[in-house]
């Protein structure tokens, strides 16, 4: 494995690490962005390898739709790319059942990143 792609994956593996740590915290809005973070740095690692090209963009859907992911993490995908934006700007409308929400995150980033390695 080309060491810019170890280098995106490691970093995606430590966002959703750091994500859980967030979450058993309850700072469950900087989990949230985490969870987004890993899968964007994992999608982004299989970019490289199968098109050769980084996007620098942020929406998991545009990402998973590069690498051909399934279409059942593709759905997830949708609500886990909309963190990237609540989870960080205070004028955006706040999610309700934030904790509930992060756990099903913290999940579909396990799912994506072991999907991607699987590829690698």
């Amino acid at each position: 494995m080309k060491e810019i792609i170890k280098n995106w994956i490691e970093k995606a593996e430590s966002d959703l690490d750091a994500a859980k740590y967030n979450f058993k915290g309850k700072r469950y809005d900087i989990s949230a962005f985490l969870c987004q973070q890993a899968a964007e740095k994992a999608l982004k690692a299989l970019s490289l390898k199968k098109i050769k090209k980084l996007r620098k963009i942020h929406d998991l859907i545009e990402l998973g739709k590069d690498v051909n992911i399934s279409e059942d993490l593709l759905e997830k995908l949708k609500e886990l790319t909309l963190a990237y934006i609540y989870s960080r700007y205070p004028d955006v409308k706040q999610e309700l059942n934030l904790k509930e929400k992060v756990s099903k995150f913290i999940k579909t980033s396990e799912e994506v990143i072991q999907w991607v390695k699987k590829l690698l």
